[in-house]
């Protein structure tokens, strides 16, 4: 376990407020990843819908667009359908049909979509960061974001939506 994750661990067991904790994760993953935006999901399994638990960097008008992501639908939605990693270098350019076009007027260039998975490989909801200009996002960024999702995971229940 890195230091990184024991730092969120630690916000995530020892603020007793829920709003707070799960802001100050935000705000940690914005810094560690070096990202604008980002956004955590929690799936609500019954409606198979991710519904937002926090979001950082998303502008009011796209707000809306992301409250609820039906699975398989956008970014968020494949990451979530497939449980693997979705990432663009640039969605303005995107021409697979994944990226929606709320996703589009984010403004983000590159972005990483995660699964937050749970210690059974059940599916959480998703994490995913993402900056204004081009990026490619390594391998070591992908893996590390992932283990970040699974401590996320052992959270999702505990605290109510942020």
């Amino acid at each position: 376990m890195t230091n990184f994750n024991n730092l969120l661990r630690s916000v995530l067991e020892f603020e007793p407020d829920s709003d707070r904790a799960w802001s100050k994760v935000a705000g940690n993953i914005l810094e560690h990843f070096h990202s604008e935006t980002m956004t955590i999901h929690a799936l609500d399994s019954a409606r198979n819908v991710l519904v937002l638990k926090v979001a950082r960097g998303v502008p009011p008008h796209v707000m809306a667009l992301v409250k609820e992501v039906p699975v398989g639908k956008g970014i968020a939605g494949e990451c979530a359908r497939t449980r693997q990693p979705v990432t663009q270098c640039n969605i303005q350019k995107d021409t697979t049909g994944v990226v929606q076009p709320g996703a589009k007027s984010m403004g983000v260039g590159g972005a990483l979509c995660v699964p937050i998975l749970r210690e059974d490989d059940s599916l959480a909801g998703t994490l995913g960061v993402g900056v204004h200009g081009e990026r490619t996002y390594t391998d070591e960024e992908t893996k590390e974001l992932i283990l970040v999702g699974r401590v996320l995971a052992e959270f999702m229940g505990q605290h109510a939506r942020a």
